[in-house]
Formats: C-alpha cells, structure tokens, sequence
C-alpha cells in the first residue's frame, strides 16, 4: 500500500489534568474514507484541532502529506490549510452571506481568479450536492439538511487534498442524513480526495468508510474495515458497535454498595 497521506505517531495531550490523548497512533491513506469512531469526550474533535493546527500536542506528530503539521510556523501554516477543507459541526455558514456568497468565500479569500470564473466553480460545487437553485438562498432560510450541504460545498471549495468532517450526521431528519452520507462518498470518489470523518454514529459510517478507529482511554481501542469492527470479539469494540447498555463502559458510575449507602446514610 502507499505511503499514509495522514500520520499520527504516539501523540499524547492533555487538557491541564484531564488526559486526552496517552499513546494514539493512525494511518490514512490517499483516496480513503477514514471513519473515527468514539463516544463523547474521547478526543475525535481533538484531532481534527491538531491537523489543522489549531491544537499542538504534548508529545508526538502529525504528519500530513509529508509535513509536520507541528513544526509550521504561522504563515507555512496559513498556506498549509489551503490544503484541507472543513466542514463543522454546526455547519457555521456566514449568516449574512448567501449561499452562493458562502461558498465563494475560501475562493475569494485564498486567490485571485477573477469573479467569472469564481461564478462558474461556485456553481459546480453547489450543482454536486443538489443546491445550484438555492444560491441566492440566505442561511436562515434553509432546512439543516440544506445548510450542512452548503457547508460541504464550501469545504470543498478550494478542491482540498484532505477534507474533515465533523460530526456531520447529527441532527439530521433520515432523508437528509442519507444525502449527506452518500455525497460524503461520491465527492471523495468523484473529485479524488481523502477524507476523515468524526462521528458516533455507527451505521452511517459503516456505509461510507473504508477503514475506521475507535477512539477511547485515549488511544485506538480497535481498527479495521467496518466488517472487521462488526465481527470484533474485543469487549470495548463490541459494546460501541452494538450499542450494549453495559460492558467496559459500565451502566452504573462508581460507587459505594447500594445497601450499605441506604443503611449508612444519615437519617
């Protein structure tokens, strides 16, 4: 296989106390669909603040495309996004611009083709995810589903080498979410990129990944193709994949024995 497009080698970080990251290590090749998979709080949104350098880790490396995201200094860094889109969680479209107008943004923004040809590459990328008729749309006129692929045009705007998504199926009615998941894939296929998606949701991204980490106690717990995570025998892959109530992850927070805390307690 080539070598990783995406590197993360033994990264440890810590928000003051609270440990994060202890030992994460993965790879992500060129033309993937790479699913990190985890419950709340285990650092998926985390790394994506470390391949965009907003986040430096303690300790380790981030390597993108053969360059040390960590090492950049502030304008090699400026350059480097230009590489990467981004599509947020909340989709964070500019409220007082349109559609067309969000869109156009990172373009405008990052070079100096002229408006014609701004025109034209803003329309193909709306045509791909179906919203070229509401262009001059504004944000709070459209549905969730409708504003999240605005977003997507936007990240990959800019026809980025690497495009992270965040969270991107929450709060989606089905219809919208199975948009969204199958132009995940065809715009990655289509337009020859690599893609990382954050999520929890386990079906969406069985359909669209090629390679997926679970991410927990602050390292990759379990790795594989989602038939491998499917069919895992590990307790803690079994659990999240499934959804069981109770396993590692228990059901009931530490605490004393029941009997002795009501026997015990003050009258």
């Amino acid at each position: 296989m080539s070598k990783p497009l995406l590197e993360i080698n033994d990264v440890h970080f810590s928000f003051g106390a609270n440990e994060v990251y202890r030992a994460l290590n993965l790879r992500v090749h060129k033309g993937q669909v790479a699913a990190i998979i985890g419950p709340s709080g285990c650092g998926k949104s985390t790394l994506l603040n470390f391949i965009g350098g907003r986040l430096y880790p303690n300790s380790g490396s981030v390597i993108c495309d053969g360059i040390d995201v960590t090492s950049l200094r502030r304008n090699a860094l400026f350059e480097f996004r230009k590489r990467l889109g981004m599509m947020f969680q909340a989709s964070a479209l500019l409220t007082d611009f349109s559609v067309f107008d969000n869109v156009a943004f990172p373009v405008r923004q990052n070079t100096n083709l002229s408006e014609t040809l701004i025109r034209h590459l803003v329309l193909m990328k709306l045509e791909m995810v179906g919203l070229r008729g509401a262009r001059d749309l504004m944000p709070a006129e459209l549905s969730g589903g409708m504003a999240r692929r605005v977003a997507l045009a936007r990240a990959i705007a800019m026809d980025p080498l690497l495009v992270m998504y965040d969270e991107p199926f929450t709060g989606l009615d089905p219809i919208s979410m199975g948009v969204i998941v199958k132009l995940i894939r065809e715009v990655n296929d289509t337009l020859g990129m690599t893609s990382l998606v954050v999520t929890h949701d386990v079906r969406e991204a069985c359909t669209i990944a090629d390679y997926m980490y679970l991410l927990g106690d602050g390292k990759v717990i379990g790795e594989g193709n989602p038939d491998r995570m499917r069919e895992s025998n590990v307790p803690d892959v079994r659990q999240f994949m499934n959804g069981l109530p109770d396993g590692p992850v228990r059901y009931h927070y530490p605490a004393p024995d029941y009997a002795d805390d009501i026997i015990g307690g003050p009258v």
